[in-house]
């Protein structure tokens, strides 16, 4: 046992890695996780990131780093949104306020970063395929460590958490799960009652006496064997709520306060010595505890810009430009108040979406479906197929998820789904786990799918309109994540013609055809190329899919250069319009064509502006291109033209 220290010694300084966290009393935890919330507000409030579920779990990561041997011990957290404190308390105190900056920690788990991210996360509902899939490799390596996998009670709405714990109990690998519930009511209040019985029933004593009851019960008829299993499952079922935790092969322990240390520590220990089998305890916890703001309003403090740790206050946007995602939300509410068949559907994300909206006014046309995505999909497709026009807000990133649904259950079938994608392209801080890169191609490869993506927030508008009236085939919108480019707003949407994009500025002899809104920066680069003598085009083309084709080719045929500008990933917008050129032998002529995508690379978080320039998709970045393209030099043609 270590020597107690005078409490006002900060503790935090004492102990920077869990290494030497375990050489600190139990009676110093007390303070020393007061000072990791603190550490943790303080420095959220100069770098912006997820604020309250990092604030519900400061005493569950002091306990599970003080009784587990991490990071020989496989500590997994679920999403990452929780893991500021977790690190902080493993080595990268000194960096945390570069949370989220360019070239500074990620907002989430990354194995690159340290030995104590042993898994990546940001994706929800995938600790536990993954804590699974390293128990597997444990024992068929012969060691002894443990592998505890944090989950949060949002992530376990989605099919792949019970697919991980229904492979856990079938294999009877041993397992920690620690279910974080800070939202649902999932198990009877949480007491002095339930911590005694919590600590009982994880300890080995009970676990022996209910194997001997077992046995037992294997003695006597296969009658009163299966009454007594049943009464034994109702009678744990009705004092923890576990019932349906054990039908998938878990033992439960629960639930517990998981910020009282007395109940954590004596529990978890019991866990960690229990031995073979896959566990599951339940602890509660309460979002953005301990810091007054946060707690009487989680949601907002779910995600926070910089803020006044005093106040808390966040930081205001200097713009007046709107936000893409609420233009879209308060467009669909518009066209919805003309079209009593709009529902709109979302996964765990209607703030996120701008479906919180939509739900304010029409609460009984709005469906949360929680983090499924898959289910959201097909869910969608369902209401479609009964004459319902529904709109599918889910990110670029997170519809992967669905894609097998969005092939069979929409596609297929030609079931007018309309899937509003928000966060295309970078997304900033929260780095390459959230960008939308790839949904033009995974979207563009599928028949009979009407691809859209707004140049700017007038056009979101009508597009929207758009996919209203597009009652024959399935459809997407992209957007991007934050400001439009303050454009003269519609007083209303009007629907626009399929497949036909057009023509935003004239010139003769380079063509910039944007898809998406890099057209702001097309329209830049075309005043830079017209100062340098070089007569620009600036065409959106509004649809990848249909194509506008009779306006790629007159693009070619009256330019010298052509160039295809897109936020996303190589394959997408570009590749359609070299197979049509190719396909319509307009390539044997003398236009030069240019495609500029998105890195093949994941690149790290950095604002968005600063992630563009890097990616040359910025007005730089495009006259650098058509020099290239040209075969001269742009800067000694500048200096020519001076």
């Amino acid at each position: 046992m270590s020597k107690t220290l005078p409490s006002k010694t900060p503790l935090l300084d004492l102990a920077p890695t869990p290494e030497a966290l375990r050489r600190l009393d139990d009676g110093q935890l007390r303070q020393f996780a007061d000072e990791l919330r603190q550490e943790t507000i303080d420095a959220v409030a100069v770098t912006g990131g997820h604020l309250g579920a990092g604030l519900g779990v400061i005493e569950l990561t002091v306990a599970l780093h003080y009784i587990f041997d991490t990071p020989r011990d496989r500590l997994i957290w679920d999403v990452g949104h929780q893991a500021y404190p977790h690190k902080i308390l493993t080595g990268r105190r000194d960096r945390i306020r570069t949370l989220r900056q360019v070239d500074g920690l990620s907002g989430f788990t990354k194995r690159a970063e340290s030995e104590y991210d042993p898994f990546g996360a940001a994706h929800s509902s995938t600790s536990i395929s993954a804590g699974l899939g390293m128990a597997v490799a444990r024992d068929l390596d012969g060691r002894d460590n443990n592998v505890i996998a944090v989950i949060g009670d949002g992530a376990m709405s989605a099919g792949m958490a019970y697919e991980a714990m229904n492979n856990a109990g079938a294999m009877n690998s041993r397992l920690i799960v620690v279910l974080n519930d800070n939202d649902m009511s999932i198990a009877p209040p949480v007491g002095a009652m339930s911590a005694y019985l919590a600590r009982l029933i994880s300890g080995r004593t009970y676990r022996s006496i209910r194997e001997i009851g077992k046995h037992l019960a294997h003695k006597l008829p296969k009658f009163f064997e299966e009454r007594a299993a049943r009464a034994e499952e109702y009678a744990r079922g009705f004092w923890t709520g576990g019932t349906l935790f054990e039908e998938l092969g878990f033992f439960y322990v629960g639930p517990i306060d998981g910020h009282n240390l007395d109940h954590l520590l004596p529990v978890l220990k019991n866990v960690r010595d229990a031995g073979a089998g896959p566990i599951l305890v339940h602890v509660v916890t309460q979002k953005g505890k301990g810091y007054p703001p946060a707690e009487v309003s989680a949601d907002k403090y779910h995600g926070v810009v910089k803020f006044d740790v005093a106040t808390g206050a966040q930081a205001k946007a200097k713009s007046n430009a709107p936000q893409y995602t609420k233009v879209f939300g308060e467009t669909l509410v518009r066209e919805a108040e003309k079209d009593n068949r709009i529902v709109a559907v979302t996964a765990a994300m209607p703030s996120g979406t701008g479906i919180d909206i939509f739900q304010e006014r029409f609460p009984a046309r709005t469906f949360d479906v929680g983090i499924a995505e898959q289910h959201a999909v097909t869910f969608a497709a369902g209401l479609a197929s009964e004459g319902y026009k529904p709109f599918c807000a889910i990110y670029s990133t997170f519809l992967q998820r669905g894609y097998d649904q969005v092939v069979h259950d929409v596609a297929i079938q030609k079931l007018p789904v309309r899937f509003a994608i928000d966060r295309a392209g970078f997304v900033g801080a929260d780095g390459p786990t959230h960008a939308g890169a790839f949904d033009i191609v995974y979207l563009g490869c599928l028949p009979g799918f009407v691809l859209m993506a707004a140049a700017d927030e007038a056009e979101l508008v009508h597009m929207v309109a758009t996919q209203v009236a597009l009652d024959d085939a399935p459809s997407a919108l992209r957007y991007p994540r934050g400001e439009g480019v303050g454009v003269e707003m519609p007083e209303h949407g009007v629907p626009l013609e399929i497949g036909k994009g057009r023509i935003v500025r004239e010139g003769h002899k380079i063509a910039l055809l944007s898809y998406g809104t890099r057209l702001a920066e097309c329209l830049k680069a075309a005043d830079e190329l017209a100062a340098l003598g070089l007569s620009t085009t600036v065409a959106d083309a509004r649809f990848a899919k249909p194509l506008d084709v009779d306006l790629v080719l007159r693009l070619a045929r009256e330019h010298e250069v052509l160039i295809t500008i897109e936020e996303g990933s190589v394959g997408g917008f570009g590749a359609y319009v070299l197979h049509a050129l190719a396909e319509h032998g307009a390539l044997d002529g003398h236009v030069k064509v240019r495609s500029m995508v998105l890195p093949d690379a994941f690149i790290d978080h950095d604002s968005p502006a600063a992630m563009y320039a890097k990616a040359g998709l910025d007005a730089a970045g495009i006259v650098t291109k058509v020099f290239e393209a040209l075969g001269k030099d742009v800067a000694a043609e500048t200096v020519k033209l001076a």
